[in-house]
Formats: structure tokens, C-alpha cells, sequence
């Protein structure tokens, strides 16, 4: 059986589906009550996949809300995440992967060191972040959405706004290995990370996010949103094709104006439609069909029977890794996300 550990993306988010998921107690309360808040398993998931194959799943609420790390609630953001993992594994979930935040925090936050939870040990191996799959699907993205453009990759510059992330590194090393592109952008916080990509692929230009956005065709954007930071759409090329690899998805909001193309990245799309609630309360459009890529992976593994962490770690996605869980991914209808026909 596999698990899903997942958050929602605010305090009124979570009111909302408290009360829509008939946790009562929940709704009316404030971000103190949510950062003591135990997980919970609130959906219960079956998925068949286009061989036939039936798997079931267990989808774990951390009760983790992005207010907890805005107010610099980082003790309860760290238990949120650690305590769902408990959760998971004490509920015999054989693979579970970390959605949104909750694998940022894992990594940023270095809780491999929490091995020991209460009487608990941690088996780290029934666990993984989701990265690679999300990271061959917005490569996919990219190579399908822009021939729904009428792009031709040969002339494109890409860039790609959080190079130096888990998922961001990944996505690099596909277009360089695999795509012929005119020109690869890289826009991080971190100069020695962004040297360090740089010297790894032999190719990509340093760039701030100013300098890069008015020259790219393609812009990956798979980096949270500094406060602040503004994108002028008429700064942008016509077409531009925008994927929004975040959480939430916001740019489509941000980013509105005649001949940018906003795709949703990271996004799958299912052969059959899935039995469970709870896409319905993150507001995907196909809520029994779409589900985050992190997520699909977590089925893929349960399919094929690889109870790994398949994606760990930090940098550490070859493109081999992309090509495994993409050819699992295809193989049991899955598929990305495309553009609305143009």
C-alpha cells in the first residue's frame, strides 16, 4: 500500500477543508491550534493503472500550513512533517511520498538526523520525495507544450528560475542531454551552487532573473516566490511559454497578458480516473484524473513494486533515473499536463 503525505497551501485553505472533509473542531481555529495539530489519514485512495493493475493508497494531512514557516515556526513545521512520516509507517504504508513542502523541509531542515522519533525508528526507505518523476514531467512539458506552440527547440532560450534545487538541477540536465536548445539560462539565489551546475553541464549562462526573463522563449520556474518579486509580462517574449513548477501555483494569476502561455508544471494527467477526494479540495480542474507528479510517483513505485526511496537527497537525479520512472510512468497511463488547445 502506498501513502501520500501532503498540506495544504493556507490557514483558510485548511478551515475550508477541514469542514468539507467533516472535521468540525478543525475549522473555526487558528494557526496555533494547527501548528499542535495531529496528522491524519483522511482519504482513502484506489488507483488502476492502464495494465489493469489495481493498487490502494492512504493520503496523510500533515496539518503543515506555509503560515507555519512565514512566522518562523520552524520547530512546528519540522514536527508536522516528521510526525506524518510516523504516521505513515506506523499505518503500514510500504512507500509514501513527501508532497509540496513537506520534502523541502525534510532537506532544508537535515531531519535525517531524527531517525528516532519517540519509540519509533524512521525507515527512511519507505519514503521519497516525488522529484524525479516531477522532474522528467516539466522536462516532458517542455519539449510537448512548446511544439503545441510551434516552437522549434533549435531557436529557444530557456530559462530555468531555481537551477540549483533538487527538481531544478534535474530538468537542467535533461535539456542538456537531451534536447538541442539554443540556449540554457540559469537563475539561483546561491553563486557557488549555480558555479558548480554550471561546470557540471558545460554550458548555461549565470544570469539574475531580470536579465534572463525578456530573453527567454521558455521559462521553467520551479523556485518559491521571493516577497516582492514582480514579473512585468510586457517584458516577456511573444510567445512565451511560462511553466509554473511552484506550490502553490500562483503565475497563472501573476502572469496574465495576450501571448504568455502559463501551464501548470508538474502536473499529470491519469488514463482512468482515480477513487479518492481529496484533488477535488486542492482545486485541481480533472480532480479524478490530475494529481502532482511527486504524488504519481509514490504509485508508480507501488506498481512496480520498488518500496525505495527512489528520489533523495539533494542534486542527486541523473537523467537515467528520469528515463526509469518515465518509462513507468507512460507504461501505466500516466501523462503531462499540456496546454488548453491553442
Amino acid at each position: 500500500m502506498f501513502g501520500l503525505i501532503g498540506h495544504l497551501t493556507s490557514l483558510e485553505h485548511a478551515q475550508s477543508v477541514a469542514r468539507d472533509l467533516g472535521y468540525p473542531e478543525y475549522a473555526d481555529q487558528d494557526l496555533e491550534f494547527w501548528c499542535s495539530a495531529p496528522p491524519q489519514i483522511v482519504d482513502e485512495i484506489t488507483v488502476t493503472s492502464a495494465t489493469g493493475q489495481v493498487i490502494e493508497g492512504r493520503y496523510v494531512e500533515s496539518c503543515f500550513l506555509p503560515e507555519m514557516l512565514a512566522t518562523r515556526r520552524f520547530k512546528a513545521a519540522t514536527r508536522k512533517i516528521i510526525n506524518a512520516m510516523v504516521h505513515a509507517q506506523k499505518n503500514g504504508l510500504d512507500i509514501t511520498a513527501l508532497g509540496g513542502f513537506s520534502s523541502i523541509i525534510f532537506e532544508n531542515f537535515d531531519l535525517s538526523q531524527l531517525k528516532q522519533v519517540r519509540n519509533v525508528t524512521l525507515n527512511f526507505e519507505k519514503f521519497t520525495t516525488g522529484n524525479t518523476h516531477t522532474a522528467y514531467i516539466i522536462a516532458r512539458q517542455v519539449e510537448q507544450a512548446s511544439k503545441q506552440l510551434g516552437m522549434n527547440l533549435s531557436d529557444c532560450t530557456i530559462a530555468v528560475c531555481g537551477a540549483t534545487g533538487d527538481i531544478g538541477s534535474a530538468v537542467c540536465r535533461w535539456i542538456n542531454n537531451r534536447l538541442d536548445v539554443k540556449e540554457l539560462l540559469l537563475i539561483a539565489r546561491n553563486p557557488e551552487r549555480l558555479q558548480a551546475l554550471q561546470d557540471e553541464l558545460g554550458r548555461g549562462k549565470v544570469m539574475t532573473l531580470d536579465e534572463s526573463l525578456p530573453q527567454a522563449d521558455i521559462v521553467v520556474w520551479v523556485a518559491s516566490m521571493p516577497k516582492g518579486v514582480e514579473i512585468d509580462p510586457t517584458t516577456l517574449k511573444q510567445p512565451c511559454l511560462l511553466i509554473d513548477g511552484g506550490y502553490p501555483k500562483n503565475l497563472g494569476t501573476k502572469v496574465q497578458h495576450p501571448g504568455i502561455h502559463v501551464l501548470n508544471g508538474g502536473i499529470v494527467e491519469h488514463s482512468l480516473d482515480i477513487d479518492w477526494k481529496i484533488m477535488g479540495l486542492v482545486n485541481m480542474d480533472v480532480p479524478a484524473r490530475q494529481l502532482f507528479a511527486c504524488f504519481a510517483e509514490a504509485m508508480l513505485l507501488e506498481f512496480e513494486k520498488w518500496h525505495t526511496n527512489f528520489s533523495w537527497g539533494r542534486n542527486m537525479i541523473t537523467v537515467e533515473k528520469m528515463d526509469q520512472i518515465g518509462e513507468a510512468s507512460v507504461r501505466h497511463g500516466f501523462r503531462p499536463l499540456l496546454l488548453e488547445t491553442i
